[in-house]
Parts: structure tokens; C-alpha cells; sequence
């Protein structure tokens, strides 16, 4: 039995990473500290970053969105003064 075009021809190619000393250091850590391999830590890291990357995104979309509405910025404005208000004397 003969297998062509299937699982070698979908795998992405191998990319090679070259770190500094102390990304390294840092990597060893992370893989020492979760028990998985430092190629695992590496994919981990990498998916964490995009992830935190595009709540990043949302939220400074969600502020822009918000800044742009005069009555939410007002709102804002108000319960601002509200809490100072509230706060009393130190």
C-alpha cells in the first residue's frame, strides 16, 4: 500500500527559531514549570500571545466605539463625578 499526496503533503513545512540566551533560558523554564517539552512551550506561548493579542484588539475597538457615542461618553462622565462625589474627604 502506497501513500501519496496525503499527510506529508498537509503538514506545514519545519520552521527553525534561533533565541537568544535568555529566551532560552525562559523557554526551558516554561516547559520545566508546565512538564511538557519546550516545543510544546514554544506553540503554548505562541497561541497565548495571538490570543491576548486579539482580546487586545476587541477591547480597543469596544473603546473606540464607545468614545465615539457622546452619550456614553457623557454617561461616563457623569458617574465619573458621581464617584468623586461620593469619595469624601481623605
Amino acid at each position: 500500500m502506497r501513500y501519496i499526496g496525503t499527510m506529508a503533503s498537509k503538514r506545514r513545512p519545519p520552521m527553525s527559531l534561533r533565541l537568544s540566551e535568555e529566551s532560552h533560558r525562559q523557554v526551558e523554564l516554561l516547559a520545566r514549570r508546565r512538564g511538557i517539552s519546550k516545543v510544546e512551550a514554544i506553540r503554548q506561548a505562541i497561541a497565548e500571545a495571538e490570543a491576548r493579542e486579539r482580546r487586545r484588539s476587541g477591547l480597543a475597538a469596544e473603546v473606540a466605539a464607545i468614545m465615539a457615542d457622546p452619550e456614553d461618553v457623557a454617561e461616563s462622565l457623569a458617574v465619573a463625578r458621581m464617584m468623586e462625589e461620593l469619595r469624601g474627604p481623605w
